[in-house]
């Protein structure tokens, strides 16, 4: 059943989103007075066909659904032949300009449509955990800061003395912290506890490139708090069940400290292969023992670890976390400004990060193929409408961004030809273009060939 929900979510995903691009060309080169001959959605053989009567255009759905095309009047067509009346129609005889806005419509489309989705979501409202900050690991720059764990981040600001910003929950936190991590900036955190309202100076500068990945906010210190920790599972005969561990017990505390998060419990049982420790346990709400505390003395065992060969602590214990949550809503307005400025700190990280990747500052293992986007969008469609509506938004702007790369056979290497045409007064030659056409496709295949690779590595965890 997940296998068909992914699927789908990947197929409705990328039909989508080849729609809107083609569509941006089609709508431009419409307006440029350019005829355009065929509007496909997928490859291969064409399985529904119509021509509108009014444009003349063949519309197509053909049997493959990963991609489309709009073909356009073109004199450079092999056998094209164009009458004198339809010459002014065809692409090749329109000035730059026109030329330079029908291809970089599609990935301005894309754009314009991460713009709608993410305001979308930010307008219906959406249930995010609070930024609340667990207990930071020792010699994170949260634990550096200052952060105790409990604390509640309400705003962020470069120490500069920058306007200060909100932080309304964790995910917005993330991707403020993530703008200032990838610029190694000094910020300060403005979040309050129990006593107030406090600053702390979290210090980036040092922070590597390599490490901005998914994991970067753990890589931080930071990893949401202010939840329950819960027992799932517990494995027949492990040292969790020999314990008096439970399903359904609640972790409060261990060796006295208060549990911040899953991960941080999970990293302080690995280092303790073979050691006492003792958790304090608030059994579940059954019989005479509900909502009792106790203690209790685990061994976790010494296990050999598949990915790094060294000695780690298990115990035994499935975990789930439950963290507060906050219901974050914006206005109409406001949200189609955080949709643009979301789209724009998207596209703008994704170009470094690209840039970065090539001269080697970060690493190669963050380019992602069709089964991560797949199971991603799996994912998204099971959270529900606004965490699919998110994802596709994020897709979209990768593919406006990938477009937009100076590839000849991308729609970047075209923009890049018609800007060497407006400076020199001269088209790029045929032979160029062949020459550079094929380089193009040997970065294509490269590219794509890491990002299923990466893919692959991520499935089996090579």
């Amino acid at each position: 059943m997940n296998l068909l929900i992914e699927l789908v979510a990947f197929a409705v995903a990328i039909g989508v989103l080849v729609v809107v691009h083609e569509y941006g060309h089609y709508s431009v080169a419409r307006l440029c007075g350019v005829k355009v001959l065929r509007f496909s959605i997928g490859f291969g053989k064409p399985l529904v066909q119509w021509v509108s009567k009014k444009t003349g255009t063949e519309w197509t759905i053909a049997a493959l659904p990963l991609g489309g095309y709009v073909k356009m009047l073109d004199e450079r067509e092999e056998g094209a032949t164009i009458s004198a009346e339809e010459l002014p129609h065809a692409f090749n005889q329109q000035s730059v300009a026109k030329r330079f806005a029908i291809v970089a419509a599609g990935p301005v489309a894309n754009f314009l449509l991460a713009i709608v989705l993410f305001a979308v979501v930010f307008a219906s409202g959406v249930t995010e955990p609070a930024a609340i900050v667990a207990a930071p690991a020792a010699n994170t720059p949260a634990a550096r800061a200052g952060f105790d764990g409990g604390e509640t981040v309400v705003s962020i600001r470069d120490q500069n003395g920058s306007e200060t910003e909100s932080v309304r929950s964790w995910s917005d936190l993330r991707w403020k912290l993530l703008g200032a991590t990838f610029d190694h900036r000094r910020v300060v955190l403005g979040a309050k506890d129990g006593r107030g309202t406090f600053d702390f100076a979290l210090d980036l500068q040092g922070f590597s490139d390599r490490d901005v990945d998914d994991d970067f906010m753990t890589r931080l210190g930071f990893e949401p708090g202010g939840g329950t920790l819960t027992v799932a599972g517990v494995e027949p005969g492990s040292a969790a069940q020999n314990a008096g561990l439970a399903a359904g017990d609640t972790v409060r505390a261990v060796d006295g400290k208060p549990v911040g998060s899953a991960t941080a419990f999970i990293a302080y049982v690995k280092a303790h292969a073979g050691k006492s420790i003792t958790l304090q346990i608030e059994h579940a709400a059954q019989g005479t023992q509900a909502g009792t505390r106790r203690d209790l003395s685990i061994v976790p065992v010494p296990t050999r670890d598949d990915a790094t060969g060294q000695q780690i602590g298990r115990i035994g214990a499935a975990l789930a976390t439950q963290v507060p949550s906050v219901d974050v809503r914006y206005g109409p307005l406001e949200s189609v400004r955080l949709g643009a400025h979301r789209t724009w700190d998207i596209a703008v990280y994704s170009l470094r990060m690209f840039g970065r990747m090539i001269t080697g500052e970060a690493s190669l293992k963050n380019l992602s193929g069709p089964v991560t986007i797949a199971d991603y969008a799996g994912k998204s469609a099971r959270l529900g409408p606004s965490a699919f509506l998110s994802f596709l938004a994020l897709v979209s702007i990768s593919l406006g961004v990938l477009n937009l790369l100076p590839i000849p056979v991308l729609d970047g290497g075209h923009l890049l030809y018609y800007l060497v045409e407006a400076v020199t007064g001269k088209a790029v030659s045929d032979r160029w273009q062949l020459v550079l056409q094929r380089a193009g496709l040997v970065c294509i295949v490269a590219l794509s060939a890491i990002a299923l690779f990466n893919d692959l590595a991520r499935l089996i965890h090579f």
